[in-house]
C-alpha cells in the first residue's frame, strides 16, 4: 500500500504559478506510474498529467505547455509545476499512484492509491 500526501495548493491570480508536491510513503516498489488529477464539484475527476519511472510524461490538452510533472528518482515525491494559471484550473488536485496496471493513461480507473487532495483556486 502506498500513502500519498499533497501540499502546495492555494489561491493565486490568473497568470500566476503554483508548485504542488506529493510525498510518497509505503511500499512503492511496484509503482508503474503516478499522476495528478483534478476535480470540481459535480464533475468527474479529470486527468492532468502522468509520468513513468523513466520520466516519460503525458498531459491533458488543456494544460500542455503550462504544467510540468516531475518526480524524484525513487518515487518518493511527485511534483506539478503549474504556470500561466487560468480560472478554469480551479479545482481540488489529487496525487495518485498506479501499482497494478502496466498502462500509461490519464484515466482515474488505472490508479489504486490516492491522496486527500489540495485545493487550487485561480481568480481572474
Amino acid at each position: 500500500q502506498v500513502q500519498l500526501v499533497e501540499s502546495g495548493g492555494g489561491s493565486v491570480q490568473a497568470g500566476g504559478s503554483l508548485r504542488l508536491s506529493c510525498a510518497v510513503s509505503g511500499d512503492n516498489d511496484r509503482t508503474f506510474s503516478m499522476g495528478w488529477f483534478r476535480q470540481v464539484p459535480g464533475k468527474e475527476r479529470e486527468g492532468v498529467a502522468t509520468i513513468l519511472a523513466g520520466g516519460s510524461s503525458r498531459y491533458a490538452d488543456s494544460v500542455k505547455g503550462r504544467f510540468t510533472i516531475s518526480k524524484d528518482s525513487r518515487w518518493n515525491a511527485l511534483y506539478l509545476q503549474m504556470n500561466s494559471l487560468k480560472p478554469e484550473d480551479t479545482a481540488m488536485y489529487y496525487c495518485a499512484a498506479n501499482t497494478r496496471r502496466t498502462l500509461f493513461r490519464l484515466l482515474a480507473e488505472d490508479y489504486d492509491s490516492w491522496g486527500q487532495g489540495t485545493q487550487v483556486t485561480v481568480s481572474s
